[in-house]
């Protein structure tokens, strides 16, 4: 039985370079791999894009209202599902993914962010939390050196601690940044 597997972090951890390499890993050895990323991403278009700069084309960008089955069952001969930015998705869709897995015997590989820079889970990474059949942390670290577990988002340089739940890393001088709880808690919760 394949399986739903969900590896997340704060931001900068290396996450879609970690999509990329696990698609060459299987793309090596003759294996087509299927890469979605949810729509509600526009950064970098109709492609991933990691911090280190490597991109790569997606499949398919998955609207909000899509079912992941009837997007799935345009592709043949599929042996790796990689999802980017797992968190947009929604819990039904997470849904699918489970049970696309175990149905097919294909893997599904969904990287994310676990909580939003208020400390908030997405719903998509709530789900995947609760029903994937395995988790793996990414680690990074924070400015002081530390784990950095939380994801502090910055407006045009500063700080922020209110807003809306999604707000895309590069547009509208939003920037985010990789912090460990003390550091959260003295530059954000100031």
């Amino acid at each position: 039985m394949a399986k739903l597997y969900f590896r997340y972090s704060a931001m900068n951890s290396g996450k879609t370079t970690a999509l990329i390499q696990a698609a060459y890993n299987y793309e090596e050895r003759g294996m087509k791999v299927v890469i979605i990323k949810p729509a509600l991403d526009t950064k970098a278009d109709r492609s991933v894009m990691s911090r280190l700069g490597l991109t790569r084309k997606v499949d398919v960008l998955l609207g909000p209202k899509e079912k992941v089955y009837d997007v799935l069952e345009s592709f043949s001969d599929v042996h790796c599902v990689l999802v980017d930015e797992a968190q947009f998705l929604g819990p039904s869709q997470v849904d699918e993914l489970f049970w696309f897995a175990v149905t097919s015997s294909i893997p599904v590989m969904a990287y994310g962010l676990r909580t939003d820079f208020q400390t908030v889970g997405f719903p998509g990474a709530t789900r995947l939390l609760e029903l994937a059949h395995e988790l793996q942390e990414l680690k990074t670290i924070c400015r002081c050196g530390k784990k950095a577990v939380l994801n502090g988002r910055k407006l045009n340089g500063e700080f922020i601690a209110e807003g809306s739940q999604v707000a895309i890393d590069g547009e509208d001088s939003i920037q985010y940044e990789s912090l460990c709880g003390s550091c959260y808690k003295q530059l954000v919760l100031k």
